[in-house]
């Protein structure tokens, strides 16, 4: 494992709706990739409640790439962020230092306030 993909690579990847995602994650070798349950979630909430992706294209995302559960390290790591709020945003960075993953994300702000947490925005060309 080496990256961890927050909800709006999901959504681009099942879609293919950013070209910049899709070639990054095909640049990666199997088993690089993983997502927190708390991404999961947070994007098969929209799925049904009629966002895209539709839980198919989501179902067939999670054959690919691994869900990994929210556990006692990552709740462990979470608490001991320094609070600035509660969001899904804080689970799913807390997940990745508790497993010392590479945070994927298009949202780089809402994850620059914590602390040791590594960062790559892969909408963009590198």
């Amino acid at each position: 494992m080496k990256y961890m993909l927050d909800s709006n690579i999901i959504v681009y990847l099942t879609m293919n709706a950013n070209e910049y995602v899709v070639l990054r994650a095909a640049e990666c070798d199997e088993g690089d990739l993983v997502t927190s349950a708390v991404a999961y979630a947070e994007v098969a909430f929209g799925s049904l409640n009629e966002q895209p992706p539709v839980i198919e294209q989501l179902r067939a995302f999670v054959e690919e790439v691994p869900v990994l559960d929210f556990d006692y390290k990552a709740a462990l790591a979470y608490a001991s962020l320094p609070f600035k709020r509660g969001s899904f945003d804080r689970l799913i960075a807390a997940h990745a230092l508790s497993h010392d993953l590479i945070m994927v994300t298009h949202n780089e702000k809402h994850f620059a306030d914590v602390p040791g947490l590594k960062t790559e925005n892969w909408t963009v060309a590198a």
